[in-house]
């Protein structure tokens, strides 16, 4: 498929890249950019083949959230009618698909990511940032509340201190900063990122698809439940997966000492 404001790749078996595409204006998020995301996302998970998913950003930036010259239009032209936040029809569903998406995401942030762009990638499960990367909680340096989830997900990242003192300040960080307080997983140089980005998506692709799955969602259900819960579900999860063929194979290969061979049903 082709998109108009994205780009999708294949750079590694089981392991795709989307690029936000629109480097002229920072990667705003237009209403079209959420369109080709969504789209794109349902035809990723439709092939069994991806296991694992980069999101990066063209050009010097991740994604500077909501493109500014269209919010103002509609601002001027359409609010009076539609009477909702612009971020209604344009984030907050790619926000919400990333974390249901049974695929897990890797956010490889080459550049700025702040507001809407930063919430992008904390709606991702791993966040691998450049050395020249920027990141921020700035809406409230427009007069906003953070609005794509931003609340939700900082806190369990850095705690509800420094959560507070990002979002109230709308203060940049570094990466640098970022990985101290734990907003990245790791960093990288800027001509490196996606070579190890990509590295990592193929280290867990290589693993038994419908475990990624089940662990992916596990660890989302996890942030809502108490430990009681979160064994619940566990133990029903491992209960489907021991039908596996996959478990089997990887009980065989751990007792003949070679290395395991999963995946074998899904076509490359």
């Amino acid at each position: 498929m082709t998109y108009e404001t994205i780009l999708l790749d294949r750079p590694a078996p089981g392991v795709a890249i989307i690029t936000l595409n629109r480097p002229d204006r920072g990667n705003g998020v237009v209403p079209e950019m959420a369109r080709d995301l969504l789209a794109a996302l349902e035809a990723l998970e439709d092939d069994k083949s991806v296991r694992v998913l980069v999101m990066t950003g063209a050009g010097k930036q991740f994604c500077a959230g909501a493109d500014l010259v269209e919010f103002q239009k509609f601002l001027a032209e359409d609010h009076a009618r539609e009477q909702e936040p612009y971020n209604a029809r344009v984030l907050w569903p790619v926000t919400q698909r990333l974390v249901s998406c049974r695929l897990p995401v890797i956010a490889a942030i080459n550049g700025g990511a702040t507001a809407g762009g930063l919430d992008l990638a904390l709606a991702c499960d791993v966040r691998i940032a450049s050395t020249k990367a920027k990141m921020g909680e700035t809406y409230i340096k427009l007069g906003l509340n953070p609005g794509n989830g931003g609340t939700y997900f900082l806190p369990r990242l850095v705690g509800s201190g420094l959560a507070a003192e990002l979002a109230l300040t709308g203060d940049l960080v570094d990466a640098e900063r970022a990985l101290a307080i734990g907003l990245v997983n790791s960093i990288a140089e800027p001509e490196a990122l996606i070579t190890e980005a990509v590295a990592l998506a193929a280290r867990i692709a290589e693993r038994p698809r419908l475990a990624i799955e089940a662990t992916k969602q596990q660890l989302r259900q996890s942030w809502h439940m108490d430990l009681a819960g979160s064994m619940n579900a566990s133990f029903w999860a491992v209960a489907a997966l021991t039908y596996s063929n996959d478990l089997r194979e990887g009980v065989a290969a751990a007792l003949e000492k070679r290395e395991p061979v999963y995946n074998k049903g899904d076509k490359e």
